[in-house]
């Protein structure tokens, strides 16, 4: 029951975390049509920029003005580089995007080396939230969950219950009757890009000390990203939730089980040895496949439900 649980926990909180890193790309996707090759760079940025901050005015200026910087920093690059290209159609926008991601990569160890930079939780922040049998939940992830949940909120009702969300909507569909209308769309399209880049900002403040900054950071996360948008939909928000949730607890449940195969058919009376066919295979642990059981998820919801589970655009 307590592995039950505290797995149950670790997995929302890792999937609440993916939601804010997917979240970003998704809401870029869905109004401007562009898949983002860099935005897990833009998550390691927000991580490297919170460190900074937080090592001259602390912790939780850094939760505000990082993301903020890097917002700024993702409108830049839509104004002056992803506009120039977007008349030319998806694959150089693809191209702009991918060679972007590794720019970013090696600016990043100009600046602040190939090492690990020492970005920590705070002292306010470090410690038990509570205990479950003899398992404690650590402060900071109920801390992540709850930034998480809240910029969900923030983001659904600025969508939906605000005149920018329905000008950015409707940028969406009917361009030319909102320039009609007196708004400037390319500019709506790259506060759009800086928004999603801002909240990819937001999940590297949060998961840059609970996890480790480096420079590989991005790359670890960039691709599981991109199963979380496909899993839940391409351009859905509330699919990017569900799938962002169903991966955290698959991992992090597939991590803590220690058996296998073998292990199983042992149980209902059939023998493994080293001398069966595939032994390696029917002894591996499920928590030695874990990395891979996303990208398993992916092919299967591609194979029988190639617009996601709650996809409303196609590719």
């Amino acid at each position: 029951m307590e592995l039950v649980v505290i797995s149950t926990l670790n997995g929302l909180s890792y999937g609440l975390l993916l939601f804010m890193l997917s979240s970003g790309l998704t809401l870029i996707f869905s109004m401007m049509g562009v898949l983002n090759f860099a935005h897990a760079s833009f998550y390691m940025v927000g991580a490297y920029v919170a460190y900074q901050i937080s090592e001259f005015i602390g912790f939780w200026p850094a939760l505000v003005v990082a993301p903020l910087v890097v917002g700024a920093i993702g409108a830049l690059i839509e104004r002056y580089g992803l506009r120039r290209v977007h008349r030319f159609g998806h694959v150089p926008e693809l191209l702009f995007t991918f060679g972007l991601a590794f720019i970013i990569v090696e600016l990043v160890q100009i600046i602040w080396g190939r090492a690990a930079v020492p970005y920590r939780i705070p002292s306010e922040l470090d410690g038990s939230l509570f205990r479950i049998f003899s398992t404690t939940f650590p402060i900071y992830r109920g801390f992540m969950m709850l930034v998480a949940v809240l910029m969900l909120v923030a983001l659904w009702l600025m969508i939906t219950r605000t005149r920018i969300g329905l000008v950015i909507q409707a940028s969406l569909t009917h361009p030319q009757t909102v320039e009609a209308l007196g708004h400037n769309v390319p500019r709506v399209f790259m506060l759009v890009f800086g928004g999603g880049a801002a909240l990819a900002g937001l999940a590297g403040v949060i998961g840059g000390n609970a996890f480790v900054t480096e420079p590989s950071m991005a790359a670890l996360v960039g691709s599981i990203i991109f199963v979380v948008v496909v899993v839940g939909g391409m351009g859905s928000l509330a699919g990017a939730f569900v799938a962002s949730l169903l991966i955290g607890i698959l991992q992090t449940f597939a991590i803590a089980i220690d058996a296998s195969l073998a292990s199983a058919l042992e149980a209902v009376g059939v023998m493994v040895t080293p001398d069966t066919f595939l032994y390696s295979v029917w002894s591996l642990k499920v928590s030695q496949v874990a990395p891979v059981l996303p990208y398993l998820l992916l092919v299967l919801i591609l194979i029988f439900r190639p617009r996601g589970l709650m996809g409303t655009r196609e590719g």
